[in-house]
């Protein structure tokens, strides 16, 4: 510890004069504001994940891509809470606004845009999977049904009806493949479907948390850890 000394007027002696190290009463120097450094991964990460949205639209390349829509996003709530992640979700979708208009930023919001600050949320939270995937699960087929229902305004047709034509087509094959002569209700069909968006959706959001987990912790910011049996499938060592 450094000390200063002072010449005392009476005997002429140096004194110590204790520094500001020693003084509690001296403010300390404040930590530097990280209000930059949010600013800035909010905005690279909003644009990853519009950029991620920008190349599967015009360059598919199957699920690839599509299983880290909402990761940036997710991300950004482990590393700095909600705010940052609401704000980046809503940077994404007036940044695909621009570049492919309102109702492809729409698609992107919904559900992509909120389900990354529902997974950051789950994951800061030290929630285990099956409450994180059943949650997403959940959002992921509003978020389905609510692009059929923009899909079949902007196009003036009920595409649903297109859906449950496969499904039915699907089925009267299965059925005679099975050797069953029975033709399915409207409501069979329609409970089929609904249970067919729920698993591809589930499915989805396991993969999702798979390369979340295996990306994640390589970055300093690991979610919760899988299941013991996702572990041993895996064979999983730490």
């Amino acid at each position: 510890m450094s000390e200063s000394f002072e010449e005392s007027p009476e005997s002429g002696a140096r004194e110590p004069v204790a520094s500001s190290a020693s003084n509690p009463h001296l403010s300390e120097p404040k930590v530097r504001d990280q209000a930059p450094l949010v600013l800035v991964e909010t905005a690279f990460l909003a644009s990853t994940a519009s950029l991620i949205w920008l190349v599967n639209y015009y360059f598919p390349l199957g699920p690839l891509l599509r299983i880290f829509f909402p990761v940036p996003i997710a991300l950004l709530y482990l590393r700095w809470g909600k705010r940052a992640a609401w704000m980046a979700a809503l940077v994404s979708g007036l940044l695909l606004s621009v570049l492919m208009g309102p109702p492809r930023s729409i698609q992107f919001l919904i559900p992509y845009g909120l389900l990354g600050v529902l997974l950051g949320a789950c994951w800061r939270r030290q929630t285990g999977w099956a409450v994180s995937i059943g949650l997403g699960t959940l959002l992921g087929t509003i978020g389905f049904f609510f692009r059929f229902w923009l899909v079949s305004i902007l196009l003036g047709e009920d595409v649903w009806v297109y859906l449950i034509t496969e499904v039915t087509q699907m089925l009267e094959w299965v059925f005679l493949k099975l050797g069953l002569l029975i033709e399915p209700s409207l409501v069979a069909i329609q409970v089929f479907a609904v249970g067919m968006v729920l698993l591809s959706n589930l499915v989805y959001l396991l993969v999702v948390h798979l390369a979340a987990w295996l990306l994640l912790e390589r970055l300093g910011n690991p979610i919760p850890q899988p299941p013991n049996w996702i572990q041993v499938l895996l064979d999983y060592e730490e």
